[in-house]
């Protein structure tokens, strides 16, 4: 149903992979990107781990590409990321132990293994569905006051779960956001965890110290403010984003977006006037008061403060009651999904008789044609004589060409 890329990732024609380099967006960190071509009378594949091979790729994150995989033994699924071992700032290991000191956490992929192969750091995990982002250009760019609630209790409870093993994630977006597969359709999964930093001691959780002067880390269009002028990043910065997200899906575009400038620094600094001046009345005009309350307290919060998650999901879970919304986990992909296979349904339906309609409409003219030809044939030539119509041959390939028309619209149908 969702297919973010369908690229092959290797070309294997004399046993060695060909390797094409791209530099990343910053000019500081160097990728692999692995094109292969694997044919069904292919005896050689590339794998990691030694029982995972590696396919298509299906999506990039901050560090790194993601490939589809399978595990040969099990027939199983699963996704791989890839990054060079020559990257500038490798950050994979560092990702893998993060995802590591979360597992066993709702929405957090299990990672399955992690090693170096063929110079390349690898990093096997879950597979899971499209990501928030995709949904939301699925939808048109736009979801109903429902579906961001349900989002939120869950989105919420995954940076609350985050917290609580002492790390912030530091870039939430919607890209970073995947809906599971299969029986775990409705879950939402957190990803991407190359950014994230420990704020407190796991043990005696001490905070770290406040500091200032800090570059930008994650996203612009969902920093905090506290982000953009250089803050050290805590609890209330991945919340403060995360209130951006979900005005984001209610309005369809932030009013910072689209903002242009001669160089990323001035871009930064025009996002961040541009947040800092527009009232949370303005920013959330039209939607729940709700928004404007989640918003407002993000903000409010201080440096080493915990929020108060339990709050937080409270004032939505209200809202949700109070519009009368049911938890049936019926997401508007869920119904944009169904109607667009209802619409093609009933386009199909209605095209049927007119599909129909021409083929007659061609079989008449088909048969006029072949009358007029018998007809002429009829006519004397005046060196040969008269010249008898082929009758027999004719009305043959007629009566053949009508039912060819009757079985081609049986078979359209």
């Amino acid at each position: 149903f969702f297919h973010l890329h369908h690229k092959p990732l290797f070309r294997l024609s004399d046993g060695s992979p060909s390797h094409q380099l791209k530099h990343d967006n910053n000019g500081t960190l160097w990728f692999i990107s692995l094109l292969v071509d694997l044919t069904a009378n292919s005896t050689q594949d590339l794998r990691v781990g030694n029982k995972y091979r590696i396919g298509r790729k299906i999506g990039s994150g901050s560090f790194g590409d993601i490939y589809l995989g399978t595990n040969i033994i099990s027939g199983e699924e699963i996704a791989i990321k890839l990054e060079s071992v020559k990257a500038k700032h490798p950050q994979l290991e560092y990702e893998a132990r993060v995802y590591k000191s979360l597992a066993g956490g709702v929405g957090i992929p299990f990672v399955r293994w992690f090693g170096t192969e063929c110079d390349y750091n690898a990093m096997v995990l879950d597979l899971l569905g499209p990501s928030l982002e995709d949904l939301f250009n699925f939808c048109n760019r736009k979801f109903s006051l429902k579906t961001v609630l349900l989002l939120a209790d869950q989105l919420i409870s995954r940076i609350e779960y985050i917290h609580a093993k002492s790390f912030i994630h530091r870039d939430i977006k919607p890209d970073n956001f995947l809906m599971g597969i299969g029986k775990r359709g409705n879950q939402v999964n957190v990803i991407d965890f190359g950014l994230a930093k420990k704020y407190r001691d796991p043990k005696t959780h001490f905070h770290i110290p406040y500091r200032e002067n800090k570059n930008l880390t994650g996203t612009a269009r969902y920093a905090s403010i506290n982000t953009h002028l250089g803050v050290e990043q805590s609890r209330r910065d991945d919340m403060e984003s995360l209130g951006y997200v979900m005005l984001y899906f209610c309005r369809g575009s932030l009013p910072w977006q689209g903002l242009k400038a001669a160089t990323k620094k001035q871009k930064y600094d025009r996002i961040m006037e541009k947040k800092m001046t527009t009232p949370t009345e303005v920013l959330c005009r039209g939607f729940p008061n709700e928004f404007a309350i989640y918003l407002n307290y993000t903000r409010s919060l201080r440096f080493d403060d915990k929020p108060d998650y339990s709050y937080l999901r409270k004032i939505f879970r209200d809202l949700f009651v109070r519009e009368g919304f049911q938890y049936d986990y019926v997401f508007d992909w869920t119904v944009y999904k169904y109607q667009k296979n209802a619409q093609a349904v009933a386009q199909a339906a209605a095209n049927q008789p007119q599909a129909e309609e021409a083929e007659e409409k061609a079989g008449r003219t088909r048969t006029a044609a072949a009358t007029a030809g018998q007809t002429a044939g009829a006519v004397t030539d005046k060196r040969r004589g008269p010249v008898a119509p082929r009758a027999e041959g004719s009305g043959m390939q007629l009566r053949s060409s009508k039912r060819g028309v009757e079985q081609q619209g049986y078979s359209n149908y």
